[in-house]
Protein backbone atom coordinates (compact mmCIF):
# COMPACT_ATOMS: atom_id res chain seq x y z
CA UNK A 1 0.00 0.00 0.00
CA UNK A 2 1.34 3.37 -0.90
CA UNK A 3 2.19 5.84 1.73
CA UNK A 4 -0.61 7.96 2.81
CA UNK A 5 -3.04 5.06 2.56
CA UNK A 6 -4.26 5.41 6.11
CA UNK A 7 -4.33 9.17 5.75
CA UNK A 8 -6.34 8.86 2.60
CA UNK A 9 -8.75 6.54 4.38
CA UNK A 10 -9.06 8.98 7.23
CA UNK A 11 -9.59 11.80 4.77
CA UNK A 12 -12.36 9.83 3.03
CA UNK A 13 -13.94 9.02 6.37
CA UNK A 14 -13.82 12.68 7.34
CA UNK A 15 -15.30 13.66 3.98
CA UNK A 16 -18.07 11.12 4.44
CA UNK A 17 -18.59 12.31 7.99
CA UNK A 18 -18.76 15.97 6.87
CA UNK A 19 -21.04 15.04 4.00
CA UNK A 20 -23.34 13.12 6.41
CA UNK A 21 -23.27 16.00 8.86
CA UNK A 22 -24.12 18.41 6.05
CA UNK A 23 -27.05 16.23 4.95
CA UNK A 24 -28.23 15.91 8.55
CA UNK A 25 -28.01 19.70 8.94
CA UNK A 26 -29.98 20.23 5.74
CA UNK A 27 -32.59 17.69 6.85
CA UNK A 28 -32.85 19.34 10.28
CA UNK A 29 -33.13 22.74 8.58
CA UNK A 30 -35.99 21.38 6.42
CA UNK A 31 -37.74 19.95 9.49
CA UNK A 32 -37.24 23.28 11.27
CA UNK A 33 -38.71 25.27 8.36
CA UNK A 34 -41.66 22.86 8.03
CA UNK A 35 -42.32 23.03 11.77
CA UNK A 36 -42.01 26.81 11.70
CA UNK A 37 -44.54 26.96 8.83
CA UNK A 38 -46.93 24.72 10.72
CA UNK A 39 -46.58 26.82 13.85
CA UNK A 40 -47.30 29.98 11.82
CA UNK A 41 -50.40 28.35 10.32
CA UNK A 42 -51.50 27.21 13.78
CA UNK A 43 -50.97 30.74 15.14
CA UNK A 44 -53.03 32.18 12.29
CA UNK A 45 -55.76 29.60 12.85
CA UNK A 46 -55.83 30.40 16.55
CA UNK A 47 -56.16 34.08 15.67
CA UNK A 48 -59.10 33.29 13.37
CA UNK A 49 -60.70 31.09 16.01
CA UNK A 50 -60.26 33.84 18.57
CA UNK A 51 -61.88 36.38 16.25
CA UNK A 52 -64.71 33.96 15.51
CA UNK A 53 -65.31 33.44 19.22
CA UNK A 54 -65.27 37.21 19.72
CA UNK A 55 -67.84 37.68 16.94
CA UNK A 56 -69.99 34.89 18.38
CA UNK A 57 -69.81 36.60 21.76
CA UNK A 58 -71.05 39.82 20.17
CA UNK A 59 -73.91 37.92 18.50
CA UNK A 60 -74.87 36.35 21.83
CA UNK A 61 -74.79 39.79 23.44
CA UNK A 62 -77.02 41.21 20.71
CA UNK A 63 -79.34 38.23 21.15
CA UNK A 64 -79.55 38.91 24.87
CA UNK A 65 -80.30 42.57 24.20
CA UNK A 66 -83.02 41.61 21.71
CA UNK A 67 -84.49 39.14 24.19
CA UNK A 68 -84.50 41.84 26.88
CA UNK A 69 -86.27 44.23 24.51
CA UNK A 70 -88.81 41.52 23.69
CA UNK A 71 -89.40 40.89 27.39
CA UNK A 72 -89.96 44.61 27.98
CA UNK A 73 -92.30 44.78 24.99
CA UNK A 74 -94.14 41.70 26.22
CA UNK A 75 -94.57 43.22 29.67
CA UNK A 76 -95.85 46.47 28.18
CA UNK A 77 -98.27 44.59 25.93
CA UNK A 78 -99.50 42.51 28.85
CA UNK A 79 -100.13 45.69 30.84
CA UNK A 80 -102.05 47.15 27.89
CA UNK A 81 -104.06 43.95 27.66
CA UNK A 82 -104.87 44.14 31.37
CA UNK A 83 -106.08 47.73 30.91
CA UNK A 84 -108.20 46.70 27.92
CA UNK A 85 -109.61 43.81 29.94
CA UNK A 86 -110.58 46.15 32.77
CA UNK A 87 -112.16 48.57 30.30
CA UNK A 88 -114.07 45.74 28.66
CA UNK A 89 -115.33 44.52 32.02
CA UNK A 90 -116.40 48.04 33.03
CA UNK A 91 -118.13 48.54 29.70
CA UNK A 92 -119.87 45.18 29.99
CA UNK A 93 -121.08 46.15 33.46
CA UNK A 94 -122.40 49.47 32.16
CA UNK A 95 -124.05 47.68 29.26
CA UNK A 96 -125.73 45.34 31.72
CA UNK A 97 -127.03 48.29 33.69
CA UNK A 98 -128.22 50.00 30.51
CA UNK A 99 -129.92 46.81 29.36
CA UNK A 100 -131.66 46.56 32.73
CA UNK A 101 -132.75 50.20 32.51
CA UNK A 102 -133.98 49.60 28.98
CA UNK A 103 -136.01 46.63 30.18
CA UNK A 104 -137.57 48.77 32.91
CA UNK A 105 -138.29 51.45 30.31
CA UNK A 106 -139.79 48.91 27.92
CA UNK A 107 -142.00 47.59 30.71
CA UNK A 108 -143.12 51.17 31.46
CA UNK A 109 -143.87 51.75 27.79
CA UNK A 110 -145.92 48.57 27.64
CA UNK A 111 -147.89 49.61 30.74
CA UNK A 112 -148.50 53.00 29.19
CA UNK A 113 -149.62 51.41 25.95
CA UNK A 114 -152.20 49.45 27.92
CA UNK A 115 -153.31 52.66 29.63
CA UNK A 116 -153.44 54.47 26.30
CA UNK A 117 -155.63 51.86 24.81
CA UNK A 118 -158.14 52.54 27.52
CA UNK A 119 -157.72 56.33 27.40
CA UNK A 120 -156.38 57.25 23.98
CA UNK A 121 -156.09 60.95 24.62
CA UNK A 122 -154.77 62.92 27.56
CA UNK A 123 -151.55 63.37 29.53
CA UNK A 124 -150.77 59.64 29.47
CA UNK A 125 -150.35 59.78 25.70
CA UNK A 126 -147.82 62.60 25.98
CA UNK A 127 -145.94 60.70 28.69
CA UNK A 128 -146.02 57.67 26.41
CA UNK A 129 -144.42 59.63 23.57
CA UNK A 130 -141.72 60.98 25.92
CA UNK A 131 -140.99 57.50 27.26
CA UNK A 132 -140.98 56.05 23.77
CA UNK A 133 -138.47 58.70 22.61
CA UNK A 134 -136.36 57.99 25.69
CA UNK A 135 -136.51 54.25 24.99
CA UNK A 136 -135.43 54.86 21.39
CA UNK A 137 -132.53 57.00 22.59
CA UNK A 138 -131.43 54.36 25.10
CA UNK A 139 -131.76 51.69 22.46
CA UNK A 140 -129.42 53.70 20.23
CA UNK A 141 -126.96 54.18 23.12
CA UNK A 142 -127.07 50.45 23.84
CA UNK A 143 -126.42 49.73 20.17
CA UNK A 144 -123.43 52.12 20.18
CA UNK A 145 -122.04 50.63 23.40
CA UNK A 146 -122.44 47.13 22.01
CA UNK A 147 -120.43 48.21 18.97
CA UNK A 148 -117.80 49.68 21.29
CA UNK A 149 -117.55 46.42 23.26
CA UNK A 150 -117.24 44.44 20.04
CA UNK A 151 -114.44 46.74 18.87
CA UNK A 152 -112.69 46.33 22.23
CA UNK A 153 -113.00 42.56 21.93
CA UNK A 154 -111.45 42.68 18.46
CA UNK A 155 -108.64 44.84 19.85
CA UNK A 156 -108.11 42.36 22.68
CA UNK A 157 -107.96 39.46 20.23
CA UNK A 158 -105.43 41.36 18.11
CA UNK A 159 -103.47 42.27 21.25
CA UNK A 160 -103.44 38.62 22.36
CA UNK A 161 -102.25 37.62 18.90
CA UNK A 162 -99.39 40.14 19.12
CA UNK A 163 -98.58 38.85 22.60
CA UNK A 164 -98.37 35.28 21.32
CA UNK A 165 -96.08 36.40 18.49
CA UNK A 166 -93.80 38.21 20.93
CA UNK A 167 -93.78 35.20 23.25
CA UNK A 168 -92.90 32.92 20.33
CA UNK A 169 -90.07 35.24 19.26
CA UNK A 170 -88.87 35.45 22.85
CA UNK A 171 -88.99 31.67 23.17
CA UNK A 172 -87.17 31.24 19.86
CA UNK A 173 -84.52 33.79 20.89
CA UNK A 174 -84.02 31.96 24.19
CA UNK A 175 -83.41 28.58 22.54
CA UNK A 176 -79.77 27.48 22.52
CA UNK A 177 -78.18 27.38 19.07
Amino acid sequence: APMGGPELAQHEELTLLFHGTLQLGQALNGVYRTTEGRLTKARNSLGLYGRTIELLGQEVSRGRDAAQELRASLLETQMEEDILQLQAEATAEVLGEVAQAQKVLRDSVQRLEVQLRSAWLGPAYREFEVLKAHADKQSHILWALTGHVQRQRREMVAQQHRLRQIQERLHTAALPA
